[in-house]
C-alpha cells in the first residue's frame, strides 16, 4: 500500500529547473469557489430574499489597485436563485466584514449605518480640534452644558414621578403580611376541621361496630337458650319412681313453658293448628275400648311412674290421646333418653 503514495519524485542527473517554462496567467483571472452568503440580502431584479448561509458556486477574483495594509481585496460573483441575476460583493478588511456592490440590497443594516455615521462625525471633530485649539474649548463648554441640562431634566422627571406616584411601600408590605397571616389561619382552621371530622367518623364507626358485636352476642345467647330448651320436653314423662311430688311438678311446668315458647299453645290457631285434630264425641260403647289401652300402659310403667298428661286447649277439653299422635311418640322417645341420663 505504501508504494501507491510515494511522495518522492525522481529527478534525473541533468535536471535544470530554469529550463521549465513558466505559466503566464492574467492577473485578474477568476476561480470557481464554493461559499455561503455572508449576510441577508434581497435581489433588486425579482425581490427574492437570500438568507445568510445559503451556499453558492461563486466566481472569485482579485480587485486591482485596492489594498489595505498589504492585504488583497477579493470580489465574488453569485447568481440569484430565482432570476439568475448577477450579484457581486467584496471583502472589507477594514471592518472585518463584506460590502455589497450591486445586484442586491443588504438587509438589517440600519444599526451598522448609524455606527458608521457616528464614526465619521467623531473623525471630523478630532481633525478640527487638532488644527484649532479654540474649537476644543468650545466643544468642551458645549458638552458640559448638555450634560448639566440632561441632569436637570432627569431630576425634574424624578420629582414629578414622586409627586404623582403616592405609593406607601410600608403599607403595601404590611397589607401583604396581613394577607399571608390570614391565609395561614384559614389553612390551619381547615386542617383542624378536617381532623375533627375524621375523628368523628372513626368514633361513629367504632360505635356501630360495638353495637353490631353486642347484637351478635345477644343473638348467640338467644340461640343457646332456644337450643337448651327442647320443644318436645312437654311430652316427656319422668320414669324415675323417686322423683314424684314437687320436683316432677316443677319439671313439667318448665316443659310446658318451653313448649309454649317454641311452638305455642295447642288451643291457639297457629301454624301447628292443622297438625292437631280435636277428638270427636264418641258413643258410650267406644269409651271402654279406648280406656283399655290406657290401663295397660299404666300397669306396665308401674305404680310409682308418673302418668303422661295430655295437653289441653284453652277451652279445657282434651285434644288427643298420647298413643294416637306422632308428637306423643316422639316425646316418649326423648323422655326415654332423659330418663336414662337421669
Amino acid at each position: 500500500m505504501s508504494e501507491r503514495k510515494v511522495l518522492n519524485k525522481y529527478y534525473p542527473p541533468d535536471f535544470d529547473p530554469s529550463k521549465i517554462p513558466k505559466l503566464k496567467l492574467p492577473k485578474d483571472r477568476q476561480y470557481v469557489v464554493r461559499l455561503m452568503a455572508p449576510f441577508n440580502m434581497r435581489c433588486k431584479t425579482c425581490g427574492e430574499y437570500i438568507y445568510k448561509g445559503k451556499k453558492f458556486n461563486a466566481r472569485k477574483e482579485t480587485v486591482q489597485n485596492e489594498l489595505y495594509l498589504g492585504l488583497l481585496i477579493f470580489r465574488f460573483y453569485i447568481k440569484c436563485t430565482r432570476c439568475l441575476a448577477e450579484i457581486t460583493f467584496k471583502t472589507d478588511p477594514v471592518n472585518t466584514d463584506y460590502t455589497m456592490e450591486h445586484g442586491a440590497t443588504r438587509n438589517f443594516q440600519a444599526e451598522k449605518l448609524i455606527e458608521e455615521e457616528e464614526k465619521k462625525i467623531q473623525q471630523e471633530r478630532e481633525e478640527e480640534e487638532l488644527n484649532n485649539p479654540m474649537k476644543v474649548l468650545e466643544n468642551r463648554t458645549r458638552d458640559s452644558k448638555l450634560e448639566m441640562e440632561v441632569l436637570e431634566n432627569l431630576q425634574e422627571l424624578k420629582e414629578l414621578n414622586q409627586r404623582q406616584a403616592q405609593v406607601d411601600f410600608e403599607g403595601m408590605l404590611d397589607q401583604y403580611k396581613e394577607m399571608e397571616r390570614r391565609q395561614r389561619e384559614r389553612e390551619q382552621e381547615e386542617d383542624e376541621r378536617e381532623t375533627k371530622e375524621m375523628l368523628e367518623r372513626a368514633l361513629v364507626k367504632r360505635l356501630r361496630d360495638s353495637d353490631s358485636e353486642d347484637e351478635t352476642e345477644d343473638a348467640k345467647d338467644r340461640g343457646s337458650k332456644h337450643t337448651a330448651d327442647k320443644p318436645t320436653d312437654i311430652l316427656t314423662t319422668d320414669v324415675n319412681t323417686g322423683s314424684q311430688g314437687s320436683s316432677s311438678v316443677g319439671v313439667k311446668k318448665q316443659k310446658v313453658e318451653s313448649w309454649e315458647r317454641s311452638v305455642g299453645g295447642l288451643g291457639e290457631k297457629g301454624a301447628l293448628g292443622s297438625l292437631v285434630v280435636r277428638k270427636k264425641p264418641a258413643d258410650s260403647a267406644c269409651k271402654p275400648a279406648a280406656a283399655a289401652p290406657r290401663q295397660a300402659a299404666n300397669t306396665q310403667t308401674g305404680a310409682g311412674a308418673a302418668k303422661p298428661e295430655s295437653s289441653t286447649a284453652s277451652s279445657g277439653q282434651p285434644v288427643t290421646s298420647q298413643n294416637g299422635s306422632s308428637l306423643s311418640l316422639l316425646g316418649a322417645y326423648t323422655d326415654s333418653d332423659d330418663s336414662n341420663s337421669d
